[in-house]
């Protein structure tokens, strides 16, 4: 399968990020409200953000696999969002959006159009973390099929804080029962909450 195919739902175009998008980009990587649980600073210039996604983004189209997406509205074709799935062992889910868009269902969509692509594709399962301070995030990964496995307190880097992470997975195959256990291994203080 192509790297990064493009995906078009009624209201959403996913798609590579270009260079041209750093302008956008930079809209929603520089807030700091979209940005509070997020591994990263907001950014604070349009180079910052350009080197970013130079980076994080179009390097990766280089490689064979993997799914990194600029989220558009269909009819506009400007990035508003991302999504994209890791390519290591955890194939971990990440999202964000900027936030004059919260609330409307656009990134449980776009999660939802991504995840038929990866059944296609023959990844057998996904993941997904997000900070227990953050409710919304783990309420999008319920909606889209995730369910609750445990959480891990760790020392987060850059911004060097305790978090209590809660992981969530989606199993794409048959085996329903399979949990990723990299952070439970790693991490001492790791528990299961009634959620």
């Amino acid at each position: 399968m192509e790297n990064t195919p493009e995906i078009r739902t009624s209201r959403l175009l996913l798609r590579r990020f270009t260079p041209e998008d750093a302008e956008a980009f930079y809209q929603i990587m520089s807030d700091k409200e979209v940005n509070t649980f997020l591994p990263w600073f907001p950014m604070q210039s349009l180079e910052e953000a350009a080197a970013f996604l130079q980076e994080k983004y179009l390097k990766s189209y280089e490689k064979p696999e993997g799914f990194r997406y600029a989220v558009c509205l269909l009819n506009e074709n400007v990035p508003i969002g991302y999504v994209n799935i890791d390519e290591g062992k955890s194939h971990d889910l990440g999202y964000g959006l900027r936030k004059e868009y919260w609330h409307q269902g656009i990134v449980t969509e776009a999660c939802l159009s991504l995840i038929s692509l990866l059944k296609e594709a023959g990844i057998s399962y996904i993941t997904a973390t997000h900070d227990r301070n953050n409710p919304r995030s783990g309420k999008v990964m319920k909606k889209i099929g995730m369910t609750y496995r445990y959480s891990y307190e760790e020392q987060w880097q850059p911004k060097n804080i305790r978090v209590t992470f809660r992981m969530y997975q989606l199993n794409l195959d048959v085996q329903e029962g399979r949990v990723y256990q990299e952070y439970w291994d790693k991490y001492p203080n790791h528990f299961i909450e009634e959620i």
